[in-house]
């Protein structure tokens, strides 16, 4: 079976995740915390020390886009409806079932500080529903 997918939409769902990825963790809205509760420091190298995570975070990015993409293209073949509303709805079941539920489980056995996991699910959290945007507004063309 062929799920259709809108790979623009998914592309664009990948790039936003850098985009809010560098809002949030800008120094000036939570990256300084984040940087004190994680016990990160600054690169030495600079930027360019910063391409290899920022090439897996693309890739990975990209997966989550793809998979996420074909979830709500099962959902809506089988549910119907409004395709941004489902959209929104399978991006909140997947982000607490799989992504909060598992920062939670990790970090507690990690012994990370509470305030961390918070920042991280809810920033997990606003990227699936930008991505569920994008997405949602975009589905692959003959789907609704």
């Amino acid at each position: 079976m062929l799920v259709d997918v809108n790979y623009w939409a998914v592309i664009i769902a990948t790039l936003s995740t850098m985009v809010v990825g560098s809002i949030w963790y800008t120094p000036k809205v939570f990256g300084n915390y984040w940087m004190r509760v994680a016990k990160v420091t600054p690169p030495e190298g600079g930027a360019a020390s910063a391409v290899g995570p920022i090439l897996t975070t693309l890739i990975v990015s990209f997966i989550t886009a793809w998979v996420f993409a074909i979830a709500v293209q099962i959902a809506w073949t089988a549910l119907g409806g409004s395709y941004l509303w489902l959209t929104i709805m399978v991006g909140l079941m997947l982000w607490a079932g799989f992504t909060a539920a598992r920062f939670i489980t990790h970090d507690a056995f990690e012994g990370r500080p509470a305030g961390l996991t918070i920042l991280n699910i809810a920033h997990e959290l606003v990227t699936v529903i930008v991505m569920a945007i994008i997405i949602g507004v975009w589905p692959p063309a003959g789907t609704v």
